[in-house]
């Protein structure tokens, strides 16, 4: 932004400030003029700026202590409000079945689809040309993170990060069908039920009013057979 750019900011907002002020304070604080500033957006800056149109999507994976089977598991995080869609396992993870998720991921969408312009992926051979085609034709661009830079995919990343500490590294998962059930039940604390911090410990989408205060009665709901808990107000 420039002197004059800036003048005019300042006349907006009630400041009638001269050119040459803006000129000296910038010159004062060592900021130089806008043609030989550092104007490139930072990953993190361009996350920030996104958010509330963008989404991100990632693989992580499972082994089965019966089947002996790694089950891969696909995931989308809406970035904005941390909801996350839990799309499909399998043990083969290819371009076809990819592309296939991304077809039921418009379709969970719906209408709120049109919302979204970004998809965030790293560059895994499962992610081809058509998997990026299909969410072309509904408006939403895919970005590729920068290669062997998983924290480029950070919100992914700390999910399955979230995921592995609560449930999947403490649990025997018997079969794909088991982790399917397992992974339904998370994704359903965790989005409705699971305070997060980046939304000022509120769940991405509650389906429980908060308490009044002085509430003095609660109920435990166990989740998972006890390994995770969720608190609610009791009836009177």
């Amino acid at each position: 932004m420039g002197h004059r750019r800036i003048q005019g900011e300042l006349l907006k907002l009630g400041h009638r400030v001269a050119a040459s002020t803006v000129r000296r304070v910038l010159k004062r604080l060592q900021v130089p003029p806008a043609p030989q500033r550092d104007t490139d957006t930072s990953w993190r800056r361009f996350l920030h700026t996104q958010a509330a149109s963008m989404s991100t999507c990632d693989f992580c994976h499972v082994d089965c202590t019966v089947t002996l089977k790694r089950v891969h598991v696909f995931f989308v995080i809406e970035v904005a409000t941390r909801y996350v869609h839990i799309l499909g396992t399998t043990a083969n993870p290819d371009g076809p079945w990819t592309t296939r998720q991304a077809r039921n991921l418009l379709m969970d969408l719906g209408d709120r689809a049109d919302g979204f312009r970004l998809l965030i992926r790293d560059r895994a051979g499962q992610f081809t040309a058509s998997f990026d085609a299909v969410l072309a034709d509904t408006g939403i661009q895919v970005v590729k993170i920068p290669p062997r830079c998983p924290r480029a995919n950070a919100y992914a990343e700390r999910f399955v990060g979230t995921v592995r500490r609560e449930v999947t590294d403490r649990l025997l998962i018997i079969n794909e069908h088991h982790l399917r059930a397992v992974l339904q039940r998370y994704a359903n604390h965790y989005n409705h039920r699971r305070p997060h911090q980046a939304l000022q410990l509120t769940p991405p989408r509650p389906d429980h009013p908060i308490a009044e205060p002085g509430c003095t009665s609660i109920r435990r709901r166990p989740v998972l057979g006890g390994m995770i808990n969720e608190y609610e107000p009791a009836a009177a």
